[in-house]
């Protein structure tokens, strides 16, 4: 295949229904369509999932392919449980519902022995590491993933006492963040 014949549309969170069902009519003209991500995996905290709906409903044959996932592989390099963990996806922004969130993961934590995973929008992290530290258990560990599979990866697992005393600084990079015991 030619990549200077494939053409590209945009697919985000501004993205139009109409114009996704306007790229689902390509595919369901008989062309064949791929979804790639940025900075993730397709349709997992990402847009796709609405074009992969509408290709089911259709009958279309769908077809995941493996790719470096942000989230798996910031689990692999946690330390973390691996055979049980819930991935969230975004926090609420409201801060008493988020904290309400963390406190809830926190019980799942003990409670189930599951590894919680979440992600923020890059100019959020620094406000929601502040938060982590200063509502959850000291003896938490946060593992912090940022641009994972770039030059500038970034992969720590510390205490929340450990990670209290000195923050990093992530303000608009791609971060996975993980709580466990």
């Amino acid at each position: 295949m030619d990549l200077d014949e494939v053409e590209f549309y945009p697919l985000n969170k501004h993205t139009a229904p109409e114009e996704i069902s306007r790229y689902a009519e390509i595919l369901f003209s008989g062309k064949d369509m791929g979804i790639i991500s940025e900075a993730g995996c397709p349709a997992i905290a990402d847009p796709g999932a609405e074009i992969v709906a509408l290709a089911q409903s259709r009958g279309c044959k769908v077809v995941p392919l493996v790719g470096p996932s942000s989230i798996l592989l910031s689990l692999m390099a946690s330390g973390f449980n691996g055979q049980s963990f819930a991935f969230l996806g975004y926090l609420p922004i409201e801060k008493d519902k988020r904290a309400k969130m963390l406190k809830r993961m926190q019980s799942r934590i003990f409670e189930e022995s599951q590894s919680q995973i979440f992600i923020e929008t890059p100019y959020r992290n620094n406000a929601l590491l502040s938060e982590i530290v200063s509502v959850c258990r000291k003896d938490l560990k946060l593992c912090v993933a940022a641009n994972i599979t770039l030059a500038n990866e970034y992969i720590r697992t510390k205490t929340l006492a450990e990670w209290k005393k000195s923050l990093p600084d992530l303000n608009k990079q791609a971060c996975i963040f993980l709580l466990y015991k």
